[in-house]
């Protein structure tokens, strides 16, 4: 496996690192399967990341009114 380093948004990058602790999911796993889901003629890496998707879709979720201000990202 092969590091590589990407530019990110900080505040997306704290937010989705965030998720996937809570969830217990590893970051870059997810990132992984994306791409791949992204370039595979054979849909196993997107049917597996869809269904991953689908199961976080029908977790547990809080109402957010303003996600900057639930955040701190306003200024």
């Amino acid at each position: 496996m092969a590091l590589k380093t990407f530019n990110v948004n900080p505040e997306i990058y704290a937010l989705f690192s965030s998720f996937c602790r809570e969830n217990g999911i590893s970051m870059s796993r997810q990132v992984e399967m994306f791409m791949a889901s992204q370039v595979e003629e054979e849909p196993k890496a997107r049917a597996d990341y869809l269904k991953r998707l689908d199961r976080l879709r029908k977790g547990q979720f809080i109402r957010v009114n303003s996600f900057a201000e639930r955040y701190g990202l306003k200024k």
